[in-house]
This record gives structure tokens, sequence and C-alpha cells, in this order.
């Protein structure tokens, strides 16, 4: 088992990408007439393929899952292309739609049968690992989908997995030779063997090479592989509509961040909620380059694997596009158990991309809450104390009060009370059952004072009261008196609703 070279540099890799379109360049334009057709497919192999594949091979299978993986996959298609640095390239290339792979080239195709299908797979699986919604890892998705969609080459590849696949029955006097590489001795000018009779032959000593007479070889077009890339249409489909979503919630924000927000009275980020993305970094412009790339490699994959219609509608309604009232929110896919709500693969993969999520909400008591960050530690602690002393000493009193039918009442309930459980967003039984056994009664809490939002607002008043020359007492009467009205008002408000509720 041969070990794969060690990684490069981003630089040696472009190094390395420029010296084989060189190397086809000069082989392709030095076979003229006077030499053998079959050259540069007989000395590419002898001097780069089993290197390249074994390098670019452990390249798929340990680089990192980041937009740095381009220059490894340019140098994979460069080899994958060599038709491109053909001198009859110069003569089709105005024309726009894209040029067929001549017939010519299947023997190319053939002979690193390993380079275009076993790499493809390595490529999907690492599709199916990365955020497809940034661009970057979106155009990657599109380059490869177009380089395999070039018309004829999809068929090349299948032919030459045929080759591979037919059993060595036409062939016998051939049995007791062993499928190993050609070596450096021959020369390149010497006569190939007839393509027809010897072309499963060469495919299998092409695979037997780089991977051993015991390999397990997975055809590109069969089963497995498109059970893959029915996954990765699925995931490009997705990305759409989730970069339509952030899209969209990016367009509501406002041009920028308040000063509030940026004192923390205000939740950052919560509009687009998709800060580590590079579309943070582009804006809208990447909305737009990231579903062009997808929608042509979605186009692209269903030419390869001749995908219909009806499968891409099936995998857009297997996304269950269905959206809350807001036309945005939706739970990541889970099931009800007995003890809650739990995930199933699909959901764990919607939250660890960041496609869906709960709302997260705190359920207990809200005097036991943990601090915030907008709040004074020492503050909040002593005003806890505080307040558990006043309603120790007069829970009778607040009792009594609450239970009065006048407005009296209906005013101590509004401030004495936590809002009725049943309103909040409960989404797990467990919850309703906990939230059912856990009714307190009515006490007061003077937490809100120990918040950096209430002092400053605090600070304000103060502050405009005195540019007024108004005392310290009298504005602080005019903010009860205030506050008062206020509280009045929200309590009318809150028991009609009550009375139109029931």
């Amino acid at each position: 088992m041969q070990t794969p070279p060690p990684m490069r540099s981003g630089g040696q890799k472009l190094c390395s990408r420029f010296l084989l379109k060189c190397g086809f360049i000069i082989i392709l334009w030095s076979c003229t007439k006077k030499c053998s057709p079959l050259m540069p497919r007989a000395a590419v192999p002898r001097f780069v393929q089993q290197k390249l594949y074994l390098f670019l091979q452990h390249c798929f299978g340990h680089w990192p899952l980041d937009a740095s993986f381009r220059a490894v996959l340019e140098m994979w298609l460069s080899y994958l292309q060599p038709w491109r640095y053909a001198p009859e390239k110069q003569a089709q290339s105005n024309d726009s739609q894209p040029r067929c792979v001549s017939e010519k080239w299947a023997p190319f195709v053939q002979e690193n049968l390993l380079m275009y299908t076993k790499l493809f797979v390595a490529f999907l699986n690492r599709a199916l690992r990365t955020d497809l919604v940034s661009p970057k890892n979106a155009l990657m998705v599109f380059r490869v989908a177009k380089v395999f969609a070039q018309p004829n080459l999809a068929e090349m590849i299948q032919k030459g997995e045929q080759l591979f696949l037919e059993p060595e029955l036409g062939i016998p006097h051939r049995q007791h030779r062993l499928f190993m590489a050609p070596t450096l001795t021959g020369s390149f000018l010497s006569p190939w063997p007839p393509v027809v009779t010897d072309a499963s032959f060469k495919v299998k000593s092409h695979v037997y090479s780089l991977e051993g007479q015991d390999c397990k070889y997975t055809p590109m077009f069969g089963p497995e592989v498109r059970t893959l890339v029915l996954r990765l249409a699925w995931l490009i489909t997705q990305a759409k509509q989730t970069a339509k979503s952030i899209s969209d919630q990016c367009m509501e924000s406002p041009g920028g961040f308040s000063f509030l927000s940026w004192l923390g009275f205000s939740p950052m980020g919560t509009n687009c909620p998709y800060p580590a993305n590079d579309l943070d970094e582009m804006g809208q412009d990447s909305v737009r380059k990231t579903d062009e790339y997808l929608e042509k490699a979605l186009e692209y994959l269903r030419q390869i694997f001749r995908l219909s219609e009806a499968q891409l509608t099936q995998l857009t309604l297997a996304l269950g596009t269905t959206q809350d009232e807001n036309g945005k929110k939706q739970l990541p896919d889970c099931i009800v158990g007995e003890d809650g709500l739990i995930l199933t693969p699909l959901g764990r993969y919607q939250i660890i991309n960041g496609l869906r999520r709960f709302e997260i909400e705190y359920q207990g008591d809200s005097e036991l809450q943990p601090i915030r960050s907008y709040e004074i530690t020492c503050l909040v602690r002593a005003l806890f104390r505080l307040s558990s002393a006043i309603n120790r000493r007069f829970a009778g009193q607040m009792v009594a009060l609450c239970s009065r039918n006048d407005f009296l009442g209906s005013f101590c309930r509004y401030h004495l009370t936590e809002p009725v459980l049943a309103n909040r967003h409960l989404l797990s039984p467990v919850g309703r059952r906990q939230a059912a056994s856990q009714t307190r009664g009515p006490r007061l809490s003077l937490r809100f004072l120990g918040s950096y939002r209430t002092l400053l607002s605090l600070l304000l008043a103060f502050f405009v009261a005195y540019l007024f020359r108004v005392g310290p007492l009298l504005c602080t009467l005019l903010l009860v008196l205030g506050y008062v009205l206020y509280a009045m008002a929200m309590t009318v408000l809150t028991e009609r609703g009550k009375l139109h509720q029931l």
C-alpha cells in the first residue's frame, strides 16, 4: 500500500496545476500528423497519473471543508479535460454551446477511469458535508457539475465502466497476465495494441494498478452513487430556499444597527440569522450568485444522471416547505415521544446546518432565571432578597387583593401575577405537564430595576428634567404618576382582552 504524498500549500497547488496544463499543451501541440495520435494518452499516464491520483485522493479525504479546496479542485478538473488544450479548440471556441467531447478522447477517459469516477464520488461525499449556502462552496459544486455535463463525456465514462465490469471471457490468452501499470522502459512512439480487442484489458489494468487486485469498485452510474446524487440535489434545493429566506430577512433589517443595539439593549443578529456565512461579507449580490450556481448545478446533475422532473419535484415536496404564518419560522423535523420532542436524523441535520431551529425561551421561574449580560449581578441579587422578604411578609394581603373582582383587583393582578403559562409557546409535552404543576401565587418582582436599560432610562429622565429645571422630587412624582396612568390603561386593555377570549 503506497502512502499518499504530503499535503502541499496553496501556492504549490497552483504551480502544479500550471505545470499540468503546460504538459498537456506541449504534448498535444507536438502531436502532428507524423506522430502517433495516441501519444498523449500513452505519455501522460506514465508520468503523472499514479502520483496525481494518490495525491488528489488524499486531498479529497483530508482537506478542510472550506473554500481553500478550490485549488485542489481546479487541478483535478484540469487533468480531466485535456481537450481544452488541444489545437482544434481555437476553431470552436466561438460557439456559445458546450463543445461536444470528441470520440477520439474515449481511450483517455477509459484509461483514467478512476480519476473521473472514484474522485467524483469522493467529491460528492465532501459536497454533502459542506455549507452550500456559501457562494464559494456553491461555485465548486457548479464547476464540477459543469465539467461532467459536457456532451458525450458521461457516455464515455459509462462505456469505460462497462468495459471494466465485463468478464474477461473474450481474451483467454491474456488470463495469465498481471494487471500492472506500464513501465517507462517502452518507447512513447511504439504502436499501441488494437483498441477494440484490448480496451477492456487496458481499463482493468489502469484500475488494478492504482487500487490493487482486490479493489471494490463503485460504479458512478450505479444505484449507490445515484442515491448520493439525489441527496445532493435535495441539499441544493434546500440551500436555495435557505439563501432566499436569509435574503428576505436581511432585506427587512435596517441599514445598520442602532445605537441602542450597539449598547446591547436590543438583540443583535436576529434579523439575519446566518452571521458566519459569506453572505454577510458579500451582501445581496452573493445571494444572487449562490442561487445561480445552485440552479445551474442542479440542471447539470439532472443531465448527467438523467433525473426526471418528477424526481426533482418530489425533492422539493420532501423539504416540507410549509411555513408558519410569518412565512419564515419552522421547527426542525421531529416526532413527539413520551418524554417530549425527539429529533429525527433530518432534524439534526437542519439544526447543525442552521436551516431550522427551535425558539429557545426560558420556561421556568422568571425570578430564578440566569442573570443576563444587560443586568447588574449584585443589584439583581439584592433586589431578589428584598422582593422575597416582602413576598413572605405580605403574602396573605397580596392574595386577598388579587382575589377582588373590582378594578383594584385587576390592577393588582396585572402587577403581582405572571402571564398565564398557557399563553407561552410550550412546544414539549413535558413542558406542559411541568407548567401545569407549577402554579405560583401573586408576588412582587423588583428585578427590572437591576437592568442597565432601566437605570439608563431613569438617568436620561432625570437629566432631561434637570435641563428643564425640574427638581428630583418633582421628577420622581411625575414618573410615578405617568406609570400609574400607563398601568391603569394596560389593566383596562388586559381585562377587555380576557373578555373577548371568553
